[in-house]
C-alpha cells in the first residue's frame, strides 16, 4: 500500500491512456484519513495534510499517473429566471440544510424526499441529473 499525504500535480499532463484512475465518492474528499484502490488494483492509504480535488495526480510512475476522480452522483437541478427566484430557492434549500451548487441560472442539490416535496409544493421545475456535484463550502473550517 502506498501512503499519500498530498497530491503531486493539480492535473496530469499525460494522455488518458497513461492515467490510472482512483474513483471515489464526494464525501471522501472531505476526509483526512482513508483508503482506496485504483482501477489497476494498487492500494492507497491517505493521511492528508490538505484537501484533494478531482483530477489531481496522487502518485506517478515511469509508466503512468494515478489520478483521483470524483464519482458522479444523482442530483436535482432547479432552474431559476431571476435573482429573486434564485434567492428564494437558495434560502428554502438552506433551511433544509442541504448542500447546494450554484451556477448561472440553476441550483443543484442532492436528491432527497424533502427536496422533492418542497419543489412540488413551490411548483418549481426540477430535472434529474448524474453529475460531479461540487457544493459550496460554507461550513466552518472548510477550505
Amino acid at each position: 500500500m502506498l501512503l499519500i499525504q498530498s497530491h503531486v500535480l493539480d492535473a496530469s499532463p499525460r494522455p488518458v491512456a497513461e492515467q490510472v484512475r482512483l474513483r471515489v465518492e464526494r464525501r471522501m474528499f472531505l476526509k483526512r484519513r482513508w483508503r482506496g484502490v485504483a482501477e489497476d488494483g494498487v492500494e492507497f492509504g491517505f493521511d492528508l495534510t490538505g484537501r484533494l480535488h478531482t483530477g489531481a495526480v496522487i502518485h506517478r510512475t515511469e509508466a503512468a499517473d494515478y489520478v483521483i476522480l470524483q464519482e458522479e452522483e444523482p442530483v436535482y437541478e432547479i432552474r431559476y429566471t431571476d435573482a429573486a427566484q434564485a434567492a428564494l430557492v437558495g434560502w428554502k434549500m438552506g433551511n433544509l440544510h442541504f448542500p447546494v451548487e450554484i451556477g448561472a441560472g440553476w441550483l443543484r442539490v442532492t436528491r432527497d424526499l424533502a427536496v422533492t416535496q418542497l419543489c412540488e409544493r413551490e411548483g418549481w421545475t426540477v430535472t434529474e441529473a448524474e453529475v460531479i456535484f461540487n457544493p459550496l463550502r460554507v461550513t466552518a473550517h472548510a477550505s
